[in-house]
């Protein structure tokens, strides 16, 4: 959760600037050396100057400035601040350049200089389409038209009907990229507020939605964006509904689209990071771990290129993405206590980057985090990660907070607090039960957990290989699935049978694995 450190949008901005945008700042508003750019300059260092934003401290460094003038210079000083960034990050971006083109040939419009005009739309339009940008192209052809019809240049004659069809097929390009790329975002919204799918009812809800959405001709994709979003659908829809192997081949389509056409990774390295990202968790899902490794390290390299480290929504997505596949990669091998070793650095780029982290990415580090401890045989310092979880007031990822109650009644369990046992399971229960979040295997835990209390030692062993005859049917079931990737309950209870950790338990399946793979 984001402290009360940034709660003014101002101080976050400039406390998100890097030192090359302050310098560029500072000379940019030095070219206009009014009285009122020298009280911005003067705001801004303050600002600059200041851990936590304070209002009362604020007015105090700022001698001659009242209250009631403070709000108009913040508003002055954030457009100053918006219009330097412009200016200097206008080369480094595709949409930038094209809403500076398409202003251009604007204000050659309106001065009358039309031929001018008309022959920066033309440069634009080639830009824009080399790059798969339609929303500009449209723009562009938009204006194109405009001079076109309300004035004689001397080419309308020849332009006309290819103006006319070129703005058709612009529009129906962009709009079959609408709809996928609204399906992608509606589907990904889906996973955030609700998960995998739970049962046969959720299927069905997601699947009717799903191609309820999506029409014959979208299935094969003209270009590159619509190919982009079509991948993407697929790619979420399969992983809600936990077919792996179709995450798998979809995920893989998405980063083979990048390769096929590598302009595009700097036009949209977001979207190819995420790719990558996707990827990983499919080889992970499916303990892919050759390829696991290929595409981590593949990933690793395209995190230090200079298009990532000098632009922090990139950097920031690659060390989130990374860190969730370097504690994954731990969790595969079953070796917690090795992955112990990454959680201070964690914490450390956690708390460095709160201002860009969002609260999902969060409650997911601290539940991985959580898990490690307990793997590592610390149920204690675990309970502390979960209990973050526990405690968290928000709507996200209900499905987590179900399996941080039940690591949270393990951790209990190792620790031995019986006398908890009896209230927490029947708390979790109810919990579960209000949020319809039930599958078989968290039903047989809550019961064995339960029962576990009313068992004398004797019989205990009888009981323990009981419950694990019966979660083991469980273990390649589809709706089950998505528990057992979050709370390894099989390896857990097969470490209690086998008198081991479930360290040793997980890193004998992961041998095990490993040369499986390399004989196929």
């Amino acid at each position: 959760m984001m402290s009360n450190r940034y709660s003014d949008i101002l101080f976050q901005l400039i406390h998100s600037l890097e030192k090359a945008e302050k310098r560029h700042f500072k000379l940019y508003i030095k070219r206009s050396s009014g009285k009122e750019d020298l009280k911005i300059t003067q705001l801004f260092d303050a600002l600059g100057k200041m851990r936590t934003y304070d209002e009362k401290q604020l007015l105090k460094k700022l001698p001659g400035i009242e209250k009631p003038q403070l709000s108009n210079l913040k508003t002055h000083l954030y457009k100053e601040i918006m219009a330097s960034l412009r200016l200097l990050k206008s080369t480094d971006s595709i949409d930038l350049q094209l809403n500076e083109q398409h202003d251009y040939a604007h204000i050659l419009y309106k001065k009358g200089l039309l031929a001018q005009s008309i022959r920066i739309i033309e440069k634009a339009k080639d830009t824009a389409r080399a790059q798969y940008k339609f929303q500009h192209l449209a723009q562009l052809i938009a204006l194109e038209k405009r001079i076109e019809t309300l004035h004689i240049t001397g080419t309308m004659l020849e332009k006309a009907d290819l103006l006319a069809e070129e703005a058709i097929q612009v529009s129906q390009r962009t709009n079959s990229m609408v709809k996928l790329s609204n399906l992608a975002l509606q589907l990904y919204a889906w996973h955030i507020r609700n998960g995998h799918a739970r049962d046969e009812e959720d299927e069905k809800g997601i699947r009717e939605f799903f191609y309820g959405k999506i029409t014959a001709s979208e299935l094969n994709p003209d270009g590159f964006y619509e190919a982009l979003y079509l991948y993407q659908c697929f790619s979420t829809y399969a992983f809600i509904r936990q077919d792996f192997l179709m995450y798998y081949r979809y995920s893989q389509k998405c980063v083979n689209l990048f390769h096929a056409e590598p302009a595009m990774i700097r036009v949209e390295t977001g979207n190819y990071i995420k790719a990558l990202h996707n990827l990983l968790n499919a080889h992970f899902d499916l303990r892919n771990h050759k390829l696991f490794e290929i595409t981590l390290q593949q990933f690793k390299d395209f995190a230090q290129t200079d298009r990532v480290l000098q632009n922090d929504n990139f950097r920031i997505q690659c060390f989130v993405y990374i860190a969730n596949a370097k504690l994954n990669q731990h969790f595969m091998r079953g070796s917690f206590k090795e992955g112990l070793s990454l959680l201070p650095e964690l914490e450390k780029n956690i708390a460095e980057n709160e201002l860009y982290l969002d609260k999902h990415r969060i409650l997911v580090f601290n539940y991985k985090m959580g898990l490690m401890h307990l793997g590592s045989g610390d149920p204690g310092t675990s309970i502390d990660y979960l209990q973050r979880i526990i405690n968290d007031s928000s709507d996200l990822r209900y499905d987590l907070q179900c399996y941080a109650r039940l690591l949270h009644l393990m951790a209990h369990y190792e620790l031995g607090n019986v006398e908890l046992m009896e209230p927490l399971s029947r708390s979790v229960y109810r919990f579960m039960s209000k949020k319809k979040n039930f599958t078989v295997v968290e039903d047989e835990m809550l019961k064995f957990l339960r029962k576990r209390l009313r068992v004398n030692s004797a019989a205990f062993n009888t009981e323990l290989n009981g419950f694990l005859q019966r979660v083991k049917q469980f273990e390649h079931s589809r709706f089950e699935t998505r528990t057992l990737a979050y709370v390894d309950v099989i390896s857990w209870v097969e470490s209690k049978v086998n008198r081991s950790t479930i360290s040793e338990v997980i890193h004998q399946k992961y041998i095990n694995s490993r040369k499986r793979n390399y004989k196929q």
